[in-house]
């Protein structure tokens, strides 16, 4: 096919848009092992789980047979205001690397959060007031998902209580301005407002903070209160569920031009932007349909996939959330104060853990200054200041595409642009003054956080 019958953004109409998320542990022979009871260590029913989540949201986390579940209209008439999002040709990008690989990237900054949050939170949102809650509670990092699920909440009239990891409350002032203008309280963690927050300033006097830190205290503050529930914005099965519409989306464009994509790459924090693009491609391989080359990648300050060790780990540093086998640093690992706030979780999705396990996926980590490198080439070329988190994969989807300069192979690569990084410029101005620095983990550091992993029989 030649490159002028493909235009540089494939849309697709409402009519094509999905109208049932897919579920990819359906089609896992090697299911992902389940939650645990911290305490019994055994696997946790539904009913002990719904004093946390929301009654549908947790039928949709245990579910592991339904390959397809109906997105209510509801939720689909409030896609429609930003969605389907496009698939756009790297035209210019291509050009300027000199390769002979084909570079597509699905942008999903087309929404007022500035990333690819929003088609979660909106679920989440949706049952938890079907349910008839009052108001949820949640963490974040970045900013993205709190401001998702403050508009969110604002659109079904929830209340929102909001921690957000202090190195990026500090960061990212105007990030947390939109969450408030949008109803939310904003709350930096750790914090002195609940019990696990002061426990976790006792033991690390200073912390910039983590996820899990954030997360232990949004789900004490969910549990002390009646009419709330906790909810989150990566790494549970709900979450990959409800971002599988940006595979969906993606394939369906793909399809539309006969395109077939040899290279899928997504960044990997908690890894709902990643099981959300892989997970129509993910579904084929394991079927045996197709076959693809995909790639995770996370930041060298937090390589969980990389360095991290599969086990049954705590999903937060205050450890009173259930117990999920995944690729972890250990809970008590908290990262470097470096800019991908989005990517700065200890642990990995249960399902992406077990299909990295199973060898069908690869990952690869790459440094803070290489990656504002990459963003700052995207952003002159492209036409959109990319979020440090998406950077990660542009950084690898860059390389891929040089790789295949120096082989001559016309490969195309397809990568998750998540968002917009116009709430980033703090990490920008660090990036060009020369202040930005790369920090790794040494072993010592991992080893002495893995050695903390709950015993299990």
């Amino acid at each position: 096919m030649s490159k002028t019958e493909i235009p540089y953004k494939i849309y697709l109409t409402e009519d094509e848009m999905p109208k049932a998320w897919y579920n990819l542990r359906a089609d896992m022979k090697n299911k992902p092992a389940p939650l645990m009871h911290p305490g019994t260590h055994q696997a946790l029913k539904a009913e002990e789980l719904t004093p946390i989540f929301c009654e549908e949201l947790v039928a949709q986390e245990l579910d592991e047979t339904t390959p397809f579940i109906e997105i209510p209209e509801e939720i689909r008439n409030f896609y429609k205001m930003y969605r389907p999002s496009p698939l756009v040709r790297a035209y210019c990008l291509e050009q300027k690397l000199g390769t002979p690989a084909k570079i597509y990237y699905k942008f999903e900054g087309n929404n007022t959060s500035g990333s690819h949050k929003l088609n979660s939170a909106i679920a989440q949102a949706y049952y938890a007031k079907k349910q008839g809650l009052k108001g949820v509670t949640t963490e974040t990092g970045a900013g993205q998902w709190g401001t998702a699920l403050s508009m969110a909440c604002a659109y079904f009239g929830l209340d929102c209580k909001v921690y957000m990891v202090k190195v990026s409350y500090e960061q990212k002032p105007f990030r947390r301005e939109v969450m408030r203008t949008y109803g939310a309280s904003v709350v930096p963690s750790p914090s002195e407002t609940t019990e696990v927050g002061k426990k976790i300033l006792a033991e690390h006097p200073g912390t910039t903070g983590s996820l899990g830190c954030a997360i232990s205290e949004a789900v004490e503050v969910a549990t002390k209160n009646p009419g709330y529930r906790y909810v989150l914005g990566s790494v549970l099965n709900q979450v990959l569920l409800h971002q599988s519409v940006i595979g969906l989306e993606t394939k369906t464009a793909l399809d539309k031009y006969g395109i077939k994509p040899d290279i899928i790459i997504g960044c990997a924090g908690g890894g709902s932007n990643l099981g959300g693009l892989i997970a129509p491609f993910m579904g084929e391989k394991l079927r045996g349909e197709a076959d693809y080359r995909i790639i995770a990648v996370e930041p060298a300050s937090c390589p969980s996939f990389t360095r991290g060790t599969f086990a049954y780990d705590f999903c937060d540093t205050g450890m009173i959330c259930p117990l999920a086998k995944m690729y972890t640093l250990g809970s008590s690992f908290i990262p470097s104060a470096n800019h991908a706030g989005g990517l700065r979780f200890h642990g990995m999705s249960t399902t992406l853990s077990q299909l990295y396990h199973d060898g069908f996926m690869e990952a690869t980590s790459v440094e803070q200054t290489s990656v504002f490198e990459a963003a700052e080439m995207f952003a002159r070329i492209e036409g959109i200041l990319p979020a440090p988190e998406s950077s990660h994969a542009i950084r690898v989807a860059i390389d891929e595409a040089l790789k295949c300069k120096e082989t001559g192979e016309e490969k195309t690569i397809v990568f998750g642009l998540t968002g917009t990084g116009y709430f980033d410029l703090v990490a920008y101005q660090k990036y060009n003054d020369g202040e930005m620095s790369d920090y790794i983990p040494s072993d010592e550091e991992i080893a002495a956080s893995v050695a903390k992993l709950p015993k299990i029989d």
